[in-house]
């Protein structure tokens, strides 16, 4: 079966060059997963998910205290961010040999479903009206980095995922990789292992703050997951607020 070509990746255009729309390609719908490499990687990441959620759910019943310890982790990671997540696996009483490798499953797992999806949406071979909106935000935040991260390519794109500030995760890498016209399996390799190498940095970090805060009180590490949960929240409302351009009347 031949495989799709994705003509019209915005990455194959030359560097400095505006992405375009794409054209629509004429593939079968039914054939868009087996025919392209981010079809493929989106059923691994799909596959990845029923596994995980599969586990979790065996887990629940032969031990619900500990399936509830790593549900509210998996969930404070997809929504707050990996370092509220791990904060609370350490606060919880994990060690490094669960909470490293469970996050980094959830960030895997997030990039091969999330970034093939906006993939294959921006080449319009998969059309999903109801995603729209999520998918254009996405796609804003990684045009708003693309042209920084494209002038030093792979190192820049590796620094970006790796560094903890705000819209810097594996899958705002992702896209911007897909939009620079990285190879799908180069800029998963390079968005994963930045992610990688950031989880085990965190995991030092915060297994100390967590040790730290324990020796006041038992209950004391749980206030750093408060702290990055209202950090995050911070983040958010500041980048929903206006911000008046320079020389407008509020600033003089």
């Amino acid at each position: 079966m031949p495989e799709a070509n994705l003509t019209t990746d915005p990455g194959s255009v030359a560097p400095g060059t505006p992405p375009q729309s794409p054209v629509p390609q004429p593939v079968g719908s039914r054939h868009i997963l087996l025919q392209t490499p981010e079809g493929r990687v989106l059923l691994v990441g799909l596959a990845a998910l029923v596994m995980l959620l599969g586990a979790l759910a065996l887990t629940w019943f032969l031990a619900a205290d500990a399936a509830f310890v790593y549900i509210v982790m998996g969930g404070l990671n997809l929504t707050v961010g990996c370092a509220a997540g791990m904060s609370f696996g350490y606060a919880s009483g994990l060690g490094h040999a669960k909470v490293i490798p469970l996050n980094m499953l959830i960030e895997t797992i997030q990039v091969l479903v999330v970034y093939p999806f906006v993939a294959l949406t921006w080449t319009h071979l998969i059309e999903t009206p109801r995603w729209t909106a999520m998918m254009g935000r996405m796609r804003l935040a990684a045009e708003a980095h693309r042209e920084k991260i494209q002038r030093y390519g792979i190192i820049g794109l590796f620094v970006f995922v790796f560094t903890p500030f705000w819209m810097t995760g594996p899958v705002i890498g992702a896209i911007i990789g897909f939009l620079i016209g990285l190879r799908t399996w180069v800029n998963l390799a390079v968005v994963l292992s930045a992610t990688y190498v950031a989880i085990g940095v965190w995991a030092l970090l915060l297994n100390e703050l967590s040790r730290w805060a324990a020796t006041y009180n038992r209950l004391a590490p749980f206030a750093l997951v408060v702290a990055l949960i209202l950090l995050a929240a911070a983040g958010h409302l500041l980048k929903k607020l206006p911000h008046p351009h320079i020389g407008s009347p509020s600033h003089r």
